[in-house]
């Protein structure tokens, strides 16, 4: 079965943000109001061949853990759908 897994990685909310910072800094000058707070990230998708969910979810994790993220500076959340 095919698997379409959706990856959020973000840095970890006690670290600074440099990027997110300065974007929040700026969003005033281009008149953009009301905006406490901005934190950058990436967002990837995976698609797996996996015999089921729960493989799909150990092959997602697994991925998540070795090169998709750097558990020093971020952490994960992924979600996982049958295609």
């Amino acid at each position: 079965m095919k698997f379409k897994v959706e990856v959020n990685v973000m840095p970890h909310r006690s670290l600074l943000d440099p990027q997110g910072k300065a974007i929040c800094n700026n969003l005033p000058n281009l008149g953009i109001h009301g905006i406490e707070d901005v934190r950058i990230g990436k967002h990837i998708q995976l698609l797996i061949e996996a015999e089921s969910e729960q493989d799909a979810k150990n092959i997602a994790d697994e991925s998540c853990k070795k090169i998709l993220t750097n558990p020093i500076t971020e952490y994960y959340e992924y979600s996982v759908s049958h295609l």
